[in-house]
């Protein structure tokens, strides 16, 4: 209010006197006309792209991309009906199947052995959310049939132990193993592995997984660490890869 009253008593003297008048320096930005300037936005930049999907995927020998064509799916939680393509990764070690989105878009270079993903519109946030995980599951894919995925579960504890044994009783599917676990309960845990699953007990406090899915290695793996949590006071527990605890000092009453 104050910098409007000053320049209206600036321009009346003007318009009144006849002799020339100079304006202070800081009255100039205030009097100069801003009807023509262009209108400045919020933001200049561009829109920022997906740091996983804008790099391309290397396909290694061996491993073949097949892409299929559109269907309608129906989500089990929303029941609502989405437009999905299914892709085929094959390779030696297997083959594994990924449901994408329709707005994501796959260009396979044969040639060059390269996969790059786009999606239709960079604007919508869903779509840039679901660029970089299908980015993420298709390389796990690749490298799943070409070179395989582990997981090595680590036994802490005064007599943790662990085998890996048949059981003929209780197997689902024929030739099924099953992680045998002594974990200080009254009972032993037995876990069977999901089908294209194996698993070694290199040492008795060790147990290694490997498989082509890395989603299913690791969710076999999570499944066995919840029945001894690591804590933080002795630092016993079940440990995934390199997985660490900080210890917390002990309880002084």
């Amino acid at each position: 209010m104050l910098a409007s009253s000053t320049t209206r008593r600036a321009l009346a003297s003007c318009s009144s006197s006849s002799t020339a008048t100079v304006l202070p320096s800081f009255l100039v930005p205030a009097l100069q006309t801003t009807a023509n300037a262009p209108r400045r936005t919020f933001s200049a930049t561009a829109n920022r792209q997906s740091k996983l999907g804008r790099n391309p995927i290397s396909i290694p020998p061996g491993v073949d991309l097949q892409v299929g064509d559109l269907f309608v799916k129906k989500d089990v939680t929303t029941y609502l009906r989405t437009k999905m393509r299914k892709v085929v990764v094959k390779g030696p070690l297997g083959q594994l199947e990924l449901d994408i989105p329709s707005f994501v878009k796959l260009d396979h270079d044969t040639e060059g052995r390269k996969a790059v993903l786009t999606v239709e519109d960079k604007e919508q946030k869903k779509q840039m959310e679901m660029w970089g995980t299908t980015w993420s599951y298709l390389n796990n894919y690749i490298m799943g049939v070409s070179e395989g995925h582990t997981a090595v579960l680590r036994l802490v504890g005064i007599g943790y132990r662990a085998t890996v044994e048949p059981r003929p009783a209780l197997e689902e599917y024929p030739g099924q193993q099953f992680v045998c676990l002594k974990l200080g309960f009254s009972h032993p845990v037995e876990m069977g592995l999901p089908l294209g699953m194996k698993a070694s007990a290199p040492q008795p406090t060790r147990v290694l997984l490997e498989g082509i899915d890395k989603e299913q290695i690791m969710s076999f793996a999570a499944k066995i660490r919840r029945w001894r949590v690591p804590e933080p006071y002795k630092g016993k527990g079940i440990f995934i890869n390199d997985e660490t605890i900080k210890l917390k000092a002990k309880k002084i009453k």
